[in-house]
C-alpha cells in the first residue's frame, strides 16, 4: 500500500515537473525587446528617439523615401542628421517634446536620391542628435508590394515641360505684278 502511495507521487510529480520544466528554464519571449514592426528602432542616447524606421524604394531602388517616427524627448528645440552612406546629411529640427511621423498623415517621408538598394536589403544609416554621439543602424528597405505601403513608393521627380507653342505663319508675301 506504501509502495502504491509512493509511486503515485512519483509519478504526479514527473508529470508536473515534465509538464512545467521548460517554462522554468526558457526565456520568457514577453521580456525580449524588439522592433514589433517592418521597421527598426535606432539605439541610442541623444535626444531624439527614432522608432519604426525603414526606406521604402521605388522600382529600381535608386530613390528611397525614408519613413519613421522621431521623438524629441527633451524640453529643448534639437536637430537631428540622417546620413546614408554617400548622400549629403539630412536634418530635421524638431521642437521640444516634439513628435514627427515622417510618412504619416501630417508629414511626407524624406526623399533620398541616389540609393542603391533593392527592396529586403538593409541601408546602412548615421543617425546623430544633440551633443550625443551618432550611430549606425541597418535601416530595412521595403516596397510597395504590402497595401499599406503602396502610398509611400516614391515617384520620379516630375518634368516640368514648356508646351509647345503653335508655329505662327509667316505672313504671306506679295509677288510683284508683271
Amino acid at each position: 500500500m506504501k509502495s502504491r502511495l509512493a509511486a503515485s507521487l512519483a509519478i504526479s510529480a514527473l508529470v508536473i515537473v515534465g509538464s512545467s520544466g521548460c517554462a522554468m528554464i526558457s526565456p520568457q519571449a514577453t521580456t525580449i525587446h524588439y522592433s514589433a514592426s517592418d521597421g527598426v528602432n535606432v539605439p541610442g542616447d541623444g535626444p531624439v528617439d527614432v522608432r519604426n524606421a525603414f526606406f521604402v524604394v521605388n522600382e529600381d531602388g535608386t530613390i528611397g523615401n525614408f519613413v519613421a517616427g522621431l521623438v524629441n524627448t527633451t524640453d529643448q528645440p534639437v536637430t537631428l542628421s540622417i546620413e546614408v552612406d554617400g548622400l549629403p546629411a539630412e536634418k530635421i529640427r524638431l521642437g521640444a517634446d516634439d513628435v514627427i511621423s515622417l510618412g504619416g498623415t501630417d508629414e511626407e517621408p524624406l526623399r533620398f536620391a541616389g540609393i542603391d538598394a533593392e527592396p529586403g536589403s538593409t541601408i546602412s544609416v548615421y543617425f546623430q542628435s544633440g551633443d550625443a554621439e551618432g550611430v549606425v543602424t541597418e535601416v530595412p528597405v521595403l516596397d510597395g508590394t504590402l497595401p499599406y505601403y503602396a502610398d509611400l513608393v516614391p515617384t520620379a521627380e516630375p518634368i516640368i515641360s514648356i508646351p509647345a507653342q503653335p508655329e505662327t505663319p509667316a505672313p504671306p508675301t506679295e509677288t510683284p505684278a508683271s
